[in-house]
């Protein structure tokens, strides 16, 4: 089902820091997320946003999924951490200008004791205009199915482990206890 909610109720970061721009899709399970990749986008280079952001992009879905389920209960948006990542592949060194970046996250496992694990993806669907840079080879495109092509072969995968306390608060304290205690 379509979020009522714009993103930026949803994922506990502010300004240039939210990376996606909606949410597409979203059950009890999994949500869909979309980032269109643009010429001043964060951590946008030459040939296009590295690869490697793509695990914050799956991490911001996850946030915002867990963000949906709060809203849904009548609860506020609560902080995440993300504690790893398992067998991080993408196929492409860089996500290039102009790609409309489509990121799906799957509760696979979530504890009462709030640790989750969620099975990520990420796609491309296109581009969001026939005249985007194809920042790899630094030529115009113009041809929207030869780019089609190229950028829809893009896929990344993992596994991420993530943890959301009941209480930040109470976790913070209990961990600067925890620190002031260990080095004592």
């Amino acid at each position: 089902m379509k979020s009522a909610f714009d993103i930026n109720e949803l994922v506990p970061h502010s300004g240039l820091m939210s990376l996606l721009d909606e949410v597409l899709d979203y059950n009890a399970e999994s949500l869909s997320a979309r980032v269109t990749i643009v010429e001043d986008s964060l951590l946008v280079e030459d040939r296009g946003v590295p690869a490697w952001v793509g695990i914050e992009y799956m991490a911001q879905a996850i946030a915002a999924y867990s963000g949906l389920m709060a809203k849904n209960a009548g609860q506020e948006v609560s902080v995440g951490f993300l504690l790893g990542t398992r067998k991080y592949t993408c196929n492409r060194a860089y996500f290039p200008v102009g790609a409309r970046v489509k990121i799906s996250v799957y509760e696979e496992l979530r504890g009462d004791n709030g640790l989750g694990v969620f099975r990520c993806e990420i796609t491309a669907d296109g581009i969001s205009n026939n005249m985007a840079t194809d920042k790899t080879t630094d030529i115009e495109v113009n041809d929207i199915e030869t780019k089609n092509i190229e950028v829809n072969d893009i896929q990344a995968k993992a596994s991420l482990s993530v943890f959301q306390p009941q209480n930040l608060d109470d976790f913070l304290s209990r961990q600067k206890l925890s620190d002031q205690t260990s080095t004592n």
